[in-house]
């Protein structure tokens, strides 16, 4: 199977046919029959760092709710189980359904893991909303209609967000660029969609270097030296998991930063880490749908980065606002429903009805799930800068964008959008 975005390539050792259908932990309910729901999240490896800050961020959300009475008066509990490769856990969902008998399942980081997931969920016919997986084969969505997944935002949404900015902002400021991406579909497509934009927009450039870094790999001298080499105007990555701050701190000491312009899109799941002393200012940032520090963050969201800081000591990434957003519109849902049926509790295919366009109050602003189950959420980018409170990059002035105005409409592909869709710089 392709890898694609977000996927996690560091499987947990020793991790079998027994750690498949042993449950890590989970959460109990107090007072009549518990609402269960299911977990599936990356807690070791590569993208051990980003499951957890999800899992934070759905453990506070649970929390509040059952503070306030549950969900239509039933306490929710959690059973949590691990995101490995797609293999397994497809069987830790199976167990979670067939055996836990939970009422939903939400979680998922990689899109490999949610692409192979994804029709199995639908098969099993268990309601599943994803975190941070998508069903894209590619950039092309391989279930347009399904019933029982509710998924994310397509990949590209901050690959292409970045480099509008770029030609917004950079617009003949540069004229030879090149890419620095994980080898694998999402930095293959986040790269092509750059490279596809400056040509939509008639943006003159020459490609100096094309470099495509292993996930994980932490020996990245060959590759600023390659760039050194090149001598690029600009540098576009998609390189998001721990491999980043160290070519962070490489390029820095290679001198990359005196004389090129740098856009990560996602570099914002390595925030905290990426020091001021190694991460220039002025390099276009992404934070994909939740920027901890937004200037006109709602209280919701000042609640929880406070929540987390006083827990943690750390400040949130987006996959904070991925996991509330699908416990938060399951909530809405349930209880939406539940309002039709005179206040039973709802069945499941009335709170897929009710899922469906249905728009809620999120960490990082209004978030919506369009009628085909693509979440329509809000990014957050714009240029680094130091500040004395904090000792890694922040943002200066923070851009906001609709995911609307960021992926594919419904019944359009990538490619034919790219091509001739409304995009605005």
């Amino acid at each position: 199977m392709r890898t694609t975005r977000r996927t996690v390539l560091k499987v947990i050792a020793g991790a079998g046919v027994a750690a498949a259908t042993r449950p890590l932990f989970s959460y109990g309910a107090t007072g009549g029959p518990p609402l269960k729901i299911g977990i599936l999240a990356p807690r070791s490896g590569v993208a051990g760092t980003v499951g957890e800050c999800g899992l934070r961020a759905a453990l506070w959300a649970k929390d509040r709710a059952n503070a306030s009475g549950g969900i239509l008066g039933r306490q929710v509990e959690f059973v949590v189980e691990e995101e490995t490769n797609p293999k397994d856990t497809i069987q830790r969902l199976n167990k979670l359904v067939l055996q836990d008998k939970v009422d939903c399942v939400q979680g998922i980081v990689s899109s490999g893991v949610s692409l192979a997931m994804g029709p199995a969920a639908e098969d099993m016919k268990a309601l599943t909303l994803f975190w941070d997986g998508t069903t894209q084969d590619g950039t092309e969505e391989s279930m347009p209609h399904a019933r029982y997944v509710f998924k994310s935002t397509d990949n590209e949404c901050e690959a292409v967000m970045a480099s509008l900015l770029a030609i917004k902002y950079w617009r003949g400021k540069f004229g030879t660029v090149a890419g620095v991406n994980p080898d694998y579909t999402y930095g293959r497509n986040n790269w092509a969609a750059f490279q596809a934009l400056l040509k939509r927009f008639g943006v003159e450039h020459k490609v100096v270097a094309e470099l495509w870094p292993k996930v994980g790999g932490l020996d990245l001298s060959s590759h600023v030296a390659a760039l050194k080499a090149a001598k690029p105007d600009l540098v576009f990555s998609s390189m998001l998991f721990a491999d980043l701050p160290i070519f962070m701190k490489q390029a820095h000491a290679a001198g990359l930063f005196e004389t090129t312009k740098f856009a990560f899109p996602a570099a914002g799941w390595q925030h905290t880490a990426l020091k001021n002393d190694f991460t220039p200012e002025g390099m276009i940032f992404g934070h994909n749908t939740l920027y901890f520090a937004y200037p006109n963050a709602s209280p919701l969201q000042r609640e929880f980065v406070k929540h987390y800081w006083d827990a943690y000591k750390d400040y949130p990434n987006w996959e904070a606002e991925r996991a509330f957003f699908a416990f938060a519109a399951y909530k809405t849902a349930v209880e939406k429903a539940a309002k039709v049926k005179g206040g039973s509790f709802p069945d499941k295919e009335a709170i897929i009805d009710t899922l469906e366009g249905i728009e809620v109050e999120s960490l990082g602003g209004k978030a919506r799930y369009r009628k085909d189950h693509v979440a329509d959420q809000i990014f957050y980018q714009g240029f680094t800068v130091h500040d004395p409170k904090y000792d890694f990059a922040i943002l200066g002035n923070v851009e906001v964008r609709s995911a609307e105005k960021l992926q594919k409409p419904s019944g359009m592909t990538f490619k034919d959008w790219i091509a001739n869709g409304h995009i605005e710089v």
